[in-house]
């Protein structure tokens, strides 16, 4: 799908043509959409296309006077109930006075964007365009990254009632989560890195500050998904040992049970055997046997209760 958004009366207005200043958005763009922007701004076609690959690491590339930046921003996924929340690429094209955005998938970075600047900031101020722009994404990630941490809380608190193998999995795709988001975010970090050192781009001071506060926001986000992630993973581990502590207290309970039915059994098995045995005539030789296999039973518990109580065992 193509969208564009031309600079009239002092905003931005939706146009089924293009301009000499305008922004060209494109979302999960057909072939032939591609190929009427690539005549139109005669920017190089791979501009165009590599920030449609879901595998594109942030970069910044400079060509014949026309900028490319490629960053991952957050995007929505419906069908997903846990985390429903990704990263993709989403490439920004600047030449002339127009500004092209391309991604995959369909972002509320762009949607935020032109709500938030509408009548604030023309395609033709190319770089406060796309600073602007990307200021909007490190404030989604951090808008993100407290939703998700909201829901970690949500799911630790079912794990204080009853440990779940289902609340652990889903803590375990949040950790995945926070895993992709930092990881994007310091490779956004590094894109911006380069345009902050970049000869090739003539930015006033004024782009310069807005530059400096998107970079101000993706730190912010990158430092909060971090925190968070490795509070996460603490929290995972501590679950972990309570498993672990958990089922050595039941080993413990079934090995002292064990002991405490082995000495019936062996009695048991003794007077199984065809051969003269002790109390075999006498007429309450069950309940003598009996007797003592419960005795000795209960002087093991007794044992392993004392025990237990000075947490010897």
């Amino acid at each position: 799908m193509m969208t564009i958004y031309k600079w009239e009366n002092g905003g931005l207005r939706e146009t089924a043509d293009f301009a000499d200043s305008c922004w060209i958005n494109l979302v999960e763009p057909s072939t032939a959409e591609l190929e009427r922007v690539a005549a139109f701004s005669s920017v190089p076609r791979d501009f165009l296309t590599d920030p449609l690959d879901a595998g594109e690491r942030p970069r910044f590339d400079h060509e014949d006077g026309v900028v490319l930046l490629i960053v991952h921003v957050p995007a929505n996924v419906t069908d997903d109930e846990v985390v429903p929340y990704r990263t993709v690429p989403l490439g920004i094209v600047l030449f002339g006075d127009s500004v092209i955005t391309a991604c995959s998938a369909s972002t509320p970075v762009t949607s935020a964007f032109l709500d938030q600047i509408r009548r604030v900031c023309p395609p033709s101020d190319r770089y406060r365009f796309a600073f602007r722009l990307l200021w909007h994404g490190g404030v989604l990630f951090l808008r993100y990254i407290n939703d998700i941490h909201q829901r970690t809380i949500a799911l630790e608190d079912e794990l204080h009632r009853s440990i779940s193998n289902e609340v652990l999995l889903k803590l375990l795709q949040i950790e995945k989560s926070f895993v992709y988001f930092t990881t994007s975010l310091k490779a956004d970090t590094i894109a911006f890195a380069r345009i902050t050192t970049s000869r090739q781009l003539s930015l006033s001071e004024d782009d310069c500050d807005l530059l400096e506060d998107a970079v101000v926001e993706y730190r912010q986000a990158l430092e909060t998904a971090t925190i968070h992630a490795n509070i996460l993973n603490g929290t995972l581990d501590t679950f972990a040992s309570l498993i672990n502590n958990n089922l050595n207290n039941v080993m413990k309970y079934l090995t002292a049970a064990t002991i405490m039915l082995a000495a019936p059994t062996l009695i048991a098995s003794l007077y199984g055997m065809n051969i003269g045995l002790p109390f075999q005539s006498h007429a309450h030789a069950f309940a003598i046997v009996m007797g003592i296999s419960g005795l000795l039973a209960a002087g093991i518990g007794a044992v392993f209760f004392v025990l237990s109580r000075k947490r010897i065992f």
